[in-house]
């Protein structure tokens, strides 16, 4: 069975896949929309992609692949995984040496103290992961320090400076698996395990009073929680957004179902991304 992740081999979300123990081939894409795009046609039987972190909130490259650019792909599990950075270099640089430091955009946001005091007005350079941070890291001839797992630096030969160096040492980052369109759930949660539900919905009743409020209460008219809800530009017109939410509750049971029709009686788009088991987070707690 191959497997697809966000690579190289050494990121965050490679962690993820090997901790959810499927036995298979990991095949690692440059972006997560290459990984998704992968999954929906079938090259990969799924494909791992980073969803949300717990201090920086949700990752937009997933968020927008999933609701503007590939339908076919539906969400048919979850992972959540604690995130711990290190500050890695080549061999022989030094701390006072470093002159930008390279990582994933939320690995660099989740380290900002860190970087304050030890590494004041050192050039941030965006990486597509922090694994290709510490790639880069590793062969540059220049002094630039990566931030990224232990994993990664002793893959890519680089000495670690630091450990621990993320701001908020519960750091957790949650995790989808998503596969073609009528794949059965996956991932570490199993079906005896709570379903939630992701759909995403808009339409051009958004800039009326209230809009927002009566697509939600049609959830919480049916006792169905929300556990998230993010807006993401609709890539139109300035001013209009697309919602996603995560609620609690299988897509085919009875109020479930309800509710997503009546949504679609306001919004122009209502369209489900999957129905999947909750993934029990670490020491058991609960994501959500």
């Amino acid at each position: 069975m191959r497997l697809g992740y966000l690579g190289p081999a050494g990121t965050f979300t490679h962690a993820a896949l090997l901790a959810a123990g499927h036995p298979g081939e990991a095949i690692p894409f440059s972006t997560e929309r290459e990984a998704i795009l992968a999954a929906a046609r079938g090259d990969v039987a799924a494909a791992i992609v980073p969803i949300e972190n717990s201090i920086e909130g949700g990752v937009n490259a997933t968020l927008d692949a999933l609701a503007l650019e590939v339908e076919d792909a539906e969400i048919v599990g979850e992972e959540v995984l604690p995130v711990s950075h290190a500050l890695a270099v080549r061999p022989s640089l030094a701390l006072a040496a470093i002159e930008a430091i390279t990582s994933h955009p939320q690995a660099l946001a989740q380290c900002r103290r860190f970087i304050a005091e030890h590494l004041p007005g050192r050039r941030l350079i965006a990486a597509t992961s922090t694994a290709e941070a510490v790639r880069t890291a590793a062969t540059s001839q220049d002094g630039v320090a990566a931030i990224g797992t232990t994993t990664a630096a002793s893959l890519y030969s680089c000495e670690v400076l630091a450990e621990g160096i993320e701001d908020e040492h519960d750091n957790q980052t949650r995790f989808l698996w998503v596969a073609a369109r009528g794949t059965a759930p996956f991932g570490a949660a199993d079906a005896a395990r709570p379903a939630k539900t992701s759909i995403v919905f808009h339409g051009a009743g958004d800039a009326s009073p209230g809009w927002l409020v009566r697509c939600l209460d049609e959830f919480a008219a049916r006792e169905i929680n929300l556990t998230r809800i993010e807006s993401r530009p609709l890539k139109r017109q300035l001013g209009h957004y697309l919602f996603l939410a995560d609620l609690q509750g299988d897509a085919r049971a009875a109020n479930v179902a309800e509710a997503i029709e009546r949504v679609r009686t306001h919004a122009e788009v209502v369209r489900v991304l999957g129905s999947y088991p909750t993934a029990a987070g670490p020491d058991g707690f609960e994501p959500g």
